[in-house]
């Protein structure tokens, strides 16, 4: 059933890293058309610096699952290589653990800000977008990295590896 779990968090990942690129490949057209009205035809666009700003927040936390399904995260490899097998599994716990913690810290922000925007129907200063359409992806995005974090650590305690067993 872990392993189940396991993979449709990392297709939901996949989805949301996906949506992560779609909205940097939105952002450089948009940016690339504010140079062009600015510096080409000298009538700057007043929308683009808020809108692109404002999409930072999403852009910036739809690949953490992802970036954790592919391992991508920088580790000191010369440690991990040193140490035995259980060694290994026992750190690999450990880091999971944390990034669970902090993932759990972040979910719990972003929802909160989330929530606390839509119940303010606070918006943005030029464009008038509502504050809670750019919170809900990333603080959607905090839980799936969340979860999936707390399911790679319940895969890595409760399944020890053949090499284990041997030592």
């Amino acid at each position: 059933m872990l392993a189940a779990i396991q993979r449709g968090v990392e297709q939901l990942a996949v989805w949301l890293a996906t949506l992560g690129a779609l909205i940097i490949v939105v952002q450089t057209v948009w940016i690339s058309y504010g140079v062009f009205t600015r510096y080409v035809l000298g009538n700057p666009d007043g929308t683009v610096t808020e809108a692109t700003a404002m999409l930072l927040f999403p852009a910036a936390f739809l690949g953490l699952a992802f970036a954790l399904k592919e391992n991508a995260y920088p580790k000191v490899s010369f440690l991990m290589d040193a140490l035995g097998p259980g060694a290994r599994r026992a750190l690999e716990a450990v880091n999971l653990m944390l990034m669970l913690l902090v993932g759990v810290f972040f979910s719990i922000a972003a929802v909160n800000a989330t929530f606390r925007s839509y119940g303010s129907g606070s918006a943005s200063e030029i464009l008038l977008w509502p504050r809670y359409l750019f919170w809900a992806p990333g603080a959607f995005a905090l839980l799936v990295f969340t979860l999936y974090a707390g399911v790679r650590l319940a895969s890595v305690i409760s399944h020890p590896s053949a090499a284990d067993s041997k030592n």
